[in-house]
């Protein structure tokens, strides 16, 4: 069960009606007053813990459709939904996403389901890679089972900080009668790993970072250990393409090798030891500044809650080539581009650093929109500097006083860099970096005054 008060009236609603009882014989059943039951009905008090045990106890009722909210991931999974800009029109700010949600969690069920699988574009409704993501955020990024696996192991394998990479090559030797070999580039041009099972080896490019390497061994314990596991949460999900379904256990066994190296409590404690500081968790746990990023939108236990980053990676064209939202709300990255005002494309210019930025998300109309960002370059693997990314994390201006990377750090809303989702969502009069008018917007010409932007328009 979630943390928290539990609103759940339309669901003991429709209990009671499904039950053919009056609000009198149900709440002589809970053994609670009539006017009592009516308060929670219209969700104007929560159920105990001893009211939820008396509906499981007297009607045989699952628990967990008392959180109907949470399949949809909630008022952030709305807003993330409500961010699509068919729907920019209405101004549905976040308290009224809140309140549809508590008064007709069925009917915001339903338009999530149909904008899920029909409300998309077609081109999106066939992208695999767009079906992977909807199921990775309809969870949140967060798998408990997979995190508690995983946390299980690492103590199994005693695993430190000082010896991850022999931990990691011992249980494969032991276990799975299998030795690691790293082998030239010349020999694996165009691969990472391969597991050759007729030589019992698990082949690895020279090219890996030490980090990468430990990370792609991490992978392959997951894959030997845990595809069980991992396809039964996949096939739960209704996805329309195998190549979707496909992604989504390649995330999971991601998931779990981050999980693998970065334990969740553990980790947690470190996180908060330090302030979050970033160079100091990657030293700690030996990982990649993306795999660390990975692992930063991922900590959403019960009762043991991280801060709710969003993580995103960009190419130098502004295109999002991961994102993330997690449970931090943002609907920041609900597009197809990046606003180039934005730290994480200028970031390029200063390969290695830590580039922090203060924004604020103009045109996000249905979540969070003052950010405290980070970016940072990071190499594809094994790529020598071939191909190269920028990573970016996002906290919630309000939540980041009190991180190692935020010190000195101007986090007001006054002095905040103004940002858009990319030019075709920015409505932005003034931007002299505008490339593109806003979709949906009158456009406007004088043959007299040329400003200093190249499109003038009207409102939506």
């Amino acid at each position: 069960m979630s943390e928290g008060p539990l609103f759940a009236g339309p669901a003991i609603r429709r209990l009671r009606k499904k039950e053919g009882l009056t609000q009198a014989a149900m709440a002589a059943r809970l053994s609670i007053s009539s006017s009592y039951l009516n308060l929670i009905e219209r969700n104007q008090r929560p159920l105990s813990a001893r009211v939820v045990f008396q509906v499981v106890d007297q009607f045989d009722f699952d628990p967990r459709n008392l959180r109907e909210d949470e399949s949809i991931g909630g008022v952030d999974g709305l807003a993330r939904r409500f961010a699509d800009e068919r729907f920019a029109e209405f101004g549905i700010d976040r308290d009224e996403l809140t309140e549809f949600l508590a008064s007709a969690p069925q009917v915001a069920a339903a338009f999530a389901r149909l904008y899920d699988t029909a409300g998309r574009s077609v081109d999106e409704g066939s992208d695999p890679m767009a079906q992977s993501r909807v199921e990775v955020e309809r969870w949140r990024n967060h798998f408990a089972d997979l995190d508690e696996k995983a946390e299980e192991l690492a103590d199994e394998m005693r695993l430190s900080r000082s010896d991850i990479g022999l931990g990691l090559t011992e249980r494969l030797r032991e276990k799975h009668q299998l030795a690691i070999r790293i082998l030239p580039r010349e020999v694996m041009p165009d691969a990472l790993r391969r597991l050759d099972l007729h030589a019992r080896q698990l082949q690895l490019s020279e090219m890996l970072s030490p980090a990468s390497r430990n990370f792609q061994v991490a992978l392959q314990i997951a894959q030997l250990e845990q595809q069980e596991e991992i396809s039964g949460i996949a096939s739960g999900a209704q996805f329309t393409d195998e190549a979707a379904r496909k992604l989504f256990e390649r995330h999971l066994l991601g998931y779990f090798a981050a999980a693998l190296l970065m334990p969740y409590s553990r980790f947690l404690r470190a996180c908060e030891a330090t302030n979050y500081d970033l160079p100091v968790l990657r030293r700690r746990f030996g990982v990649s500044f993306e795999q660390l990023a990975h692992r930063l939108t991922t900590l959403q236990r019960v009762g043991q809650r991280g801060l709710p980053f969003f993580m995103a990676r960009i190419d130098r064209a502004g295109q999002f080539s991961k994102r993330f939202a997690g449970a931090s709300g943002s609907t920041l990255l609900e597009s197809d581009a990046s606003c180039p005002l934005w730290v994480a494309n200028s970031a390029f210019e200063r390969p290695g650093e830590l580039c922090c930025q203060t924004v604020l998300a103009q045109g996000v109309d249905a979540g969070p929109d003052h950010w405290f960002t980070i970016a940072r370059t990071v190499e594809g693997s094994g790529s020598s500097g071939e191909a190269r990314f920028v990573i970016i994390l996002g906290l919630e201006s309000k939540l980041a006083g009190d991180l190692a990377q935020a010190r000195g750090q101007n986090l007001s809303a006054e002095d905040a860099q103004r940002i858009g989702m990319g030019c075709a969502r920015c409505h932005r009069p003034s931007c002299r970096q505008r490339s593109l008018p806003p979709r949906g917007a009158q456009l406007r010409f004088d043959p007299i005054v040329r400003g200093v932007t190249p499109f003038r328009f009207g409102e939506r």
